[in-house]
């Protein structure tokens, strides 16, 4: 075998390199490391990043995670705190079926890195609650908007939203604010029409 070859499997085996002469040492240790770099590059990253400890609120109930900092919110919710309501469905932002409430704001748990919601308060769809989630779950079963449900939590959770910043919306309003939301069974009258009655059993 080459000089090269005998370095590189020795780097590959873990074991210390041929140096000049014949001499052996060993091979440079990342910082805080105690693997050898692949290859020998020693600026690279960690192999297995280490977890941090992230402490939020998650619906009402404090809860401390130790995971990859840079985990999408969504993954810790359903793998780490066991809440399956928030789906996957798009992974960009793009789809609003992993929609949940970051301090009383919509927002994208796919693409929100858990790190960001260090010392926040978290809902999901299982703590959803108050007088606009009750009408708009009432108006859901009414005019019966699910189809296959998978995008349904998302809506929802757009829908209650909407009618805490705009009680009686218009049809425009509520186009706007759910536009992000997409429902591959196309039920989108009936959830225009369930948002209206929500907003309607609101105001009575």
């Amino acid at each position: 075998m080459s000089d090269a070859g005998t370095r590189i499997a020795c780097l590959i085996a873990g074991r210390g390199q041929a140096g000049p002469g014949g001499a052996k040492h060993a091979p440079e240790l990342l910082p805080g490391s105690t693997v050898p770099p692949v290859y020998g590059v020693a600026n690279a990253a960690p192999l297995f990043p280490e977890d941090t400890m992230i402490a939020f609120s998650i619906n009402g109930k404090d809860v401390t995670v130790e995971v990859d900092a840079d985990t999408p919110l969504l993954w810790v919710l359903r793998d780490e705190l066991k809440l399956m309501g928030t789906k996957y469905g798009c992974g960009i932002a793009m789809c609003g079926a992993c929609t949940v409430y970051l301090d009383g704001n919509p927002r994208r748990s796919c693409a929100t890195p858990v790190s960001a919601v260090e010392g926040a308060k978290v809902t999901t769809i299982e703590g959803l609650s108050g007088q606009e989630a009750a009408a708009v779950y009432d108006a859901w079963v009414a005019l019966d908007v699910p189809q296959c449900g998978y995008c349904q939590s998302g809506q929802i959770m757009a829908a209650v939203a909407l009618l805490r910043e705009i009680p009686k919306p218009s049809d425009a309003d509520i186009d706007g604010a759910m536009a992000g939301n997409v429902c591959r069974c196309a039920t989108y009258v009936r959830i225009r029409a369930a948002i209206h009655q929500a907003a309607k059993a609101l105001g009575a």
